[in-house]
């Protein structure tokens, strides 16, 4: 088609031996966002915080296309699955990576011209799966990594040798549950507990090298003013996985350390006065436990309830350490070319003012490859659109880990650094976002003033306007 006017909703009349008529047709500027969880993190995940953003959402010229997690290790993939685009309109607004849609906002209620986001990003991926073959020809090891890869009975033989030692042997079960009647449940007679304090890990509080499932106990008293409404739980994070009950009924639960645990309580489950807490939390290396300097209460309408002090555990099941050493066989998506392969292969066609990019994490160690790596996937991405030198905004990693006020090395900040060296890339905009992390967090809730900055940066490098996007 030729170029047309931004504007819309447009209709579309295509009559061969038949006809198909498509509606709701937007003509604008559209963006492929990008990168590991960052990007993944959906305005629902962060809906306290944004919470009146979400409400007042009626941009029905804002859209995103949604690409779900895909890996292909035997070559680029023609097609993407069925998928269709979302405006960002009420409560349609809550998937939308919360990085994309500030960014579209400020574009939107800057040029009134429509934005397309799509969204094709995945949690905890390294660089060299975003490129392609070809992108990586000057990188020997990745490129042995392909060729090998290609090879179905490698892959299979090598995920066939997964070592007995990633298996994390019990001394015993799970007494928690085996028992009658279980920790959770009301009826449940405590016997054998001790104190602990929440927020805090147990390996700092008298459980040493302890690795297994720790039961977590708590008489909350709740007012009648709590009751017969909805109500949030904020338990910070947690390391690792959780499940959490209240009166013996579960609320809510997750399997990993890096979420923040938000869960919905349902009106009937609160009940006036003594209301029974209980956490099991598994960890299986490093320190367990409550994260600090995160919100632990709960809130029901204005009403609000601490969760922070001590509580009770015990001691449910211990694993055995590790033995043989780790074989984690082969992990389709941490491969060079496998996300690329399906996740933007596909979309190369597609027409798209420019990149945003916001990764990092995964390559933590690796900092001079990181700095050959990043200019490689701008060439190769701006070489397979073949619209020029399409702007390439990224996101430098945000501060996160402990404080240290010494002069020390730190990986983050060697990352940090490599990506600092891609600005030589012409057409390129870094936006610093190391006073917007949380030292205790690797997504920070701060996802507004990120998508603020990246649209600065395509006012000045995208659309020419004579603006400070950026500090010295």
């Amino acid at each position: 088609l030729p170029p047309m006017k931004a504007g819309g909703p447009y209709t579309m009349d295509i009559t061969g031996k038949n006809k198909i008529l498509l509606k709701e047709i937007l003509i604008g500027d559209v963006w492929l966002c990008s990168g590991q969880s960052n990007m993944v993190h959906q305005l629902n995940i962060h809906d306290v915080t944004y919470a009146d953003e979400i409400a007042s959402a009626n941009y029905p010229q804002i859209r995103q296309f949604w690409v779900p997690t895909l890996n292909s290790m035997e070559g680029p993939q023609a097609n993407l699955p069925p998928g269709n685009w979302k405006a960002a309109v009420g409560q349609d607004v809550r998937p939308f990576s919360a990085v994309a849609y500030f960014f579209a906002k400020d574009l939107f209620e800057k040029y009134h011209v429509p934005v397309g986001i799509i969204n094709a990003s995945a949690g905890g991926i390294p660089i060299e799966s975003w490129i392609s073959e070809e992108g990586l020809k000057n990188f020997p090891g990745l490129q042995a990594t392909i060729q090998k890869n290609k090879d179905t009975a490698y892959i299979n033989n090598a995920n066939s040798k997964i070592s007995a030692g990633n298996s994390i042997k019990s001394s015993q079960q799970d007494r928690g549950l085996s028992s009658s009647p279980k920790w959770l449940d009301t009826s449940y007679v405590p016997k054998g507990w001790h104190p602990i304090n929440v927020p805090g890990y147990w390996e700092d509080q008298g459980l040493k090298d302890f690795n297994g499932v720790v039961w977590y106990r708590k008489e909350v008293d709740i007012p009648s003013s709590m009751t017969g409404k909805p109500a949030r739980a904020f338990l910070g994070r947690i390391v690792d996985a959780d499940e959490f009950y209240i009166n013996g009924k579960q609320v809510g639960s997750t399997t990993y350390m890096y979420p923040q645990r938000r869960y919905h309580i349902a009106p009937d489950v609160l009940k006036a006065g003594k209301n029974i807490f209980v956490i099991r939390v598994t960890n299986t290396n490093g320190k367990g436990g409550f994260v600090s300097d995160k919100p632990y209460c709960i809130f029901a309408g204005r009403d609000t309830v601490d969760l922070k002090g001590t509580w009770q555990y015990k001691v449910g099941e211990v694993y055995a350490p590790r033995t043989g050493g780790f074989t984690g066989g082969i992990a389709a998506q941490n491969q060079p070319t496998a996300s690329y392969n399906a996740m933007v292969a596909p979309l190369i066609n597609y027409s798209i003012k420019g990149f945003l990019w916001y990764q990092g994490e995964s390559n933590i160690g690796r900092a001079e490859e990181y700095k050959k790596l990043q200019p490689a996937q701008i060439a190769d991405w701006r070489s397979k659109w073949q619209q020029g030198s399409l702007p390439f905004l990224y996101v430098q990693l945000p501060g996160f880990m402990d404080y240290n006020y010494l002069p020390s090395e730190s990986q983050w900040a060697q990352l940090r650094e490599a990506q600092l060296a891609s600005l030589s890339v012409p057409n390129t905009s870094m936006v610093v976002a190391i006073d917007l992390g949380e030292w205790n967090d690797i997504h920070p809730d701060n996802k507004k003033d990120v998508g603020k900055r990246l649209a600065l940066a395509a006012q000045k490098i995208t659309y020419g306007e004579n603006i400070v996007y950026s500090g010295p």
